[in-house]
């Protein structure tokens, strides 16, 4: 069976709170198996000959008030195929504990530091783990972010010495998915691709256009040359706006919000306000530029 042999970060933000996984493999679809994650109990990263079911078992224990460690000991204890496991746990207080059995492919090892623990195996060096370790430390913002520094910086330094071809982040918050219905934050996979960590980092950036939102000060009127180039984008895209001349009237109106709409952009747009967020606007000029 081929072994998920990989680079990975667990890691938890106390403050926000929030717990994730990000993780990259020459291997098809690591995010299906690696990465685990729950609100109030906190992250598993399981790999190598990956044991999967350390991943609901472990959350289980953590969330009970089992430490990482001993939740980590416990379930090696009653897996006879240890040898071959490596995995990365963080509890739901952001204790992190780290493990690789002897059986894994050189070079193998992790490091554990405070609210992190990072892994990997068949890497091109131990130069791996220490980058992504000093990367997480170093990095700012939100723990999807430091996450992602953290797995490109491993990516930079050789990852996986097989190749590259799947990445994954899994980040959870107290009902941080669509509508606040459940807690799965962040979840994007790259399943198949010649470069999948700068990919991963692309949907990222994507996920934050989407479901971001910008300060008053970086807002946009919809008016003058902002409103132009936009009324300019709808034309050239089969919209009723009228003449390109920077008003908002009704026949505008209607066609940005039938525009607005079909790109997905309500949240980051009020139409009864008459503004825009400025990254949505700048990225609408780079997907449609002047023909």
């Amino acid at each position: 069976m081929p072994r998920p042999s990989t680079f990975s970060i667990v890691a938890c933000h106390p403050a926000t709170p929030a717990w994730g996984v990000a993780v990259a493999s020459k291997f098809p679809a690591v995010g299906a198996v690696v990465p685990w994650a729950r609100v109030g109990a906190g992250a598993v990263a399981t790999q190598s000959e990956a044991n999967t079911s350390f991943g609901p078992a472990g959350l289980q224990r953590m969330a009970t008030g089992e430490s990482a460690e001993r939740a980590l000991q416990a379930l090696l204890a009653d897996d006879s195929g240890r040898a071959l496991r490596q995995v990365g746990m963080v509890d739901a207080a952001g204790s992190a504990a780290t493990y690789t059995g002897t059986g894994c492919f050189d070079w193998a090892g992790g490091a554990a530091g405070e609210h992190y623990a990072v892994q990997g195996n068949l890497l091109a060096g131990p130069e791996v783990v220490a980058h992504m370790a000093a990367a997480f430390e170093a990095a700012e913002g939100e723990l999807p972010a430091r996450l992602l520094a953290a797995l490109l910086a491993g990516d930079q330094a050789g990852g996986d010495r097989r190749g590259r071809q799947s990445a994954a982040l899994l980040v959870v918050k107290p009902a941080g998915g669509y509508g606040g219905h459940n807690d799965r934050w962040i979840d994007y996979r790259v399943d198949d691709h010649l470069d999948p960590v700068p990919r991963l980092a692309e949907l990222l950036e994507l996920h934050e256009l989407y479901f971001g939102q910008s300060p008053p000060a970086d807002r946009l009127r919809l008016e003058g040359a902002t409103l132009i180039a936009l009324q300019r984008i709808m034309r050239e895209n089969g919209y009723d706006t009228g003449e390109a001349n920077g008003q908002c009237d009704e026949t505008t109106l209607a066609a940005l919000r039938r525009f607005v709409g079909n790109e997905n952009f309500e949240e980051r747009t009020d139409l009864n306000a008459r503004t825009i967020d400025r990254p949505v606007f700048e990225f609408l000029q780079r997907r449609y530029p002047a023909g």
